[in-house]
């Protein structure tokens, strides 16, 4: 697809965000149990003052429409394993991937491989009736609270904890020291607090690019 470079401004893998998504282990549990994805390629609004969020689109590349950030917030968010449903089109739209998620489903590809047509086969009749109450592809996402950015936060450190301190240990062989979890786990919950903290602040900033 191509893009008005001098409207939209292109957001890849080599964006921070996006490679932040890739390179953090802890994201694997919501990409691979929550079932949240982000696609491939994202279009930010240039010369407006809006809030971040409200100036974000996600580009079908089967029928080149433009969805707000809305289309996949709420429940929405929740779900996507094999990619973004395009509710014009109704093909999907490619996603990124956790580089950790991608280490973990080819480890156990064995088990899931076989029975990976029928799931998604399954998962893709599901999908029309998540989206029948869709008002409109152009709606921009909806502002979280200051208390769900917080148990959000709480939650991703909790997780970034226990990837680290329990299950990295167990798969490296390495010895849990069960003595020693209150400084790691006061650390990480501590930086996903602030990081989602800050991610609340960029996304609510009204800078124009």
């Amino acid at each position: 697809m191509e893009f008005d470079k001098n409207t939209y401004k292109v957001y890849t893998w080599k964006n921070w965000m996006y490679l932040h998504y890739i390179i953090n282990p802890g994201l694997a549990f919501n990409e691979l149990v929550l079932g949240q994805r982000i696609a491939k390629i994202g279009l930010v609004e240039k010369n407006t003052y809006k809030p971040f969020i409200e100036r974000n689109y996600v580009p079908c590349p089967h029928c080149n429409t433009l969805h707000g950030s809305g289309v996949w917030s709420g429940s929405r968010a929740f779900y996507n394993w094999f990619g973004l449903y395009c509710p014009n089109c109704k093909e999907i739209i490619p996603c990124i991937r956790n580089a950790t998620s991608f280490i973990l489903l080819a480890i156990s590809s064995p088990l899931w491989y076989p029975f990976k047509n029928s799931w998604k086969k399954r998962w893709y009749k599901k999908q029309e009736e998540r989206f029948k109450n869709l008002q409109t592809v152009n709606e921009p996402a909806p502002y979280s609270t200051t208390k769900q950015w917080v148990l959000g936060g709480l939650l991703f450190g909790l997780i970034m904890f226990v990837f680290n301190a329990v299950l990295l240990p167990l798969l490296t062989d390495e010895k849990i020291n069960k003595e020693n979890f209150l400084i790691p786990l006061t650390t990480s919950l501590l930086g996903g607090l602030l990081f989602t903290l800050f991610m609340k602040w960029y996304l609510s900033s009204k800078k124009v690019n």
